[in-house]
């Protein structure tokens, strides 16, 4: 059973920490959009805590806000042209953090770091040339702040819970979502504006609030995924995973954010 559409938490192991389950054969706590998460190995390290998670989570968004806040400032062609080779480099190092059988700090700080310039230079785009409106960047920032509070609050408190029902409903929604943006891409060679998913109209408006919505309940299954790896004693070393996988939301989310602000701009 699939427990979350993030392919970032498939390296999460399903719990144990030192002989906890050892010569167990154990159902996974949680699972990835890959399958079944991997029984834990015998731990020699100590068990993940809330801690853990806040403080790497804190590191590589604050590397991704330093290289992203520079590219910015550096600005012009320079900081536009930087968007796409990043976005590249970003893309190859997100499949190694994910298909790496071992965790790798360095690769996930790298990965923060060169998102942070693919996102400085989209927002310079979006804000400097797209709309002419700079301030639409800190708007999206607020709001992607605020949706991810937002969520972690509804999850905290029990508002939502994760059932597996749930977890179905939105792994299926952003299978469609994909598909439905692949579509548009490929459409967009044919005839202009593709599908009209991505234009500033009402389609596009109503498609991007759907697209941020998925992106926003995506929190809980990764907040559920976090959780049952801290409740399942997985190694301290494991955190790093949780932070990229929060990251690749993140990055998700404000992106959409970033595009549905620009319709508006464009009235």
């Amino acid at each position: 059973m699939r427990t979350t559409s993030n392919p970032a938490f498939k390296n999460l192991p399903s719990g144990g920490y030192a002989n906890f389950n050892a010569g167990q054969t154990q159902s996974a706590g949680f699972g990835t959009g890959f399958g079944q998460a991997p029984a834990a190995p015998q731990q020699t390290g100590r068990p993940m805590t809330i801690d853990d998670v806040v403080t790497k989570t804190a590191t590589t968004l604050a590397v991704t806000v330093g290289t992203g806040a520079a590219t910015y400032v550096v600005g012009g062609a320079a900081a536009m042209a930087l968007a796409l080779p990043a976005a590249l480099i970003g893309f190859v190092l997100a499949m190694v953090v994910i298909f790496k059988k071992k965790v790798s700090p360095a690769l996930v700080i790298a990965y923060a770091a060169v998102e942070g310039v693919f996102l400085g230079g989209i927002s310079y785009l979006f804000g400097n040339v797209v709309t002419d409106n700079p301030g639409i960047i800190m708007q999206a920032i607020a709001g992607t702040v605020g949706v991810f509070a937002a969520m972690l609050v509804v999850y905290k408190t029990g508002a939502i819970r994760v059932t597996p029902k749930l977890t179905k409903w939105i792994i299926g929604a952003l299978a469609g979502a994909v598909v439905l943006m692949l579509l548009n891409l490929i459409s967009g060679f044919f005839v202009s504006g593709g599908l009209g998913l991505r234009e500033p109209t009402p389609l596009g408006i109503g498609f991007s609030l759907l697209v941020i919505g998925i992106a926003a309940f995506s929190f809980l299954l990764d907040f559920d995924a976090a959780d049952k790896a801290i409740k399942g004693g997985v190694d301290a070393k494991f955190a790093w995973y949780v932070a990229f996988g929060l990251m690749v939301t993140l990055v998700w989310l404000y992106l959409e954010i970033l595009r549905l602000l620009s319709y508006f701009q464009n009235e």
